[in-house]
């Protein structure tokens, strides 16, 4: 399939399982980013091991704080 065939069919099982107003939601919440994820992500992450972030993820889960936090 092409590019455009494959956009056509998605648009078109979005609309049936979603309807119209849906389908528009539902690509406004998906739009495409900008940026390079791979090139950026060190200024936002640094240079922290997997283990730092293991344990920042796990402190954040037990901080009452954080509005994410499952109750």
């Amino acid at each position: 399939m092409t590019p455009n065939e494959i956009r056509r069919a998605g648009l078109q099982a979005l609309t049936q399982s979603l309807g119209a107003v849906g389908m528009v939601r539902f690509l406004q919440q998906t739009e495409i980013g900008w940026g390079d994820y791979t090139k950026e992500r060190s200024q936002w992450l640094g240079q922290k091991s997997l283990a730092e972030i293991r344990t920042e993820i796990l402190r954040l889960k037990q901080d009452a704080a954080n509005p994410l936090r499952k109750r």
